[in-house]
């Protein structure tokens, strides 16, 4: 799945949360949610996938890039 960096960052930024906060409750590493924002992971998981959606408090679909949603 192709994430959309910029709708993610959006919504972070929008909710005031930052990377180290998102890191916190994904689990996921900053530098690598740092370069999912930036569009520099081409693929990710479904459960990082959810894991960040949950995080934001969005639905998964939302945060796909819109070439890849069904």
């Amino acid at each position: 799945m192709k994430p959309n960096g910029r709708m993610i960052r959006g919504i972070r930024q929008g909710r005031k949360l930052s990377l180290r906060k998102l890191e916190a409750q994904t689990g996921l590493n900053r530098g690598y949610l740092s370069r999912l924002e930036r569009e520099q992971v081409q693929e990710v998981g479904s459960e990082q996938l959810r894991r960040v959606a949950a995080a934001l408090e969005v639905p998964e679909g939302l945060i796909l890039d819109e070439e890849t949603t069904p």
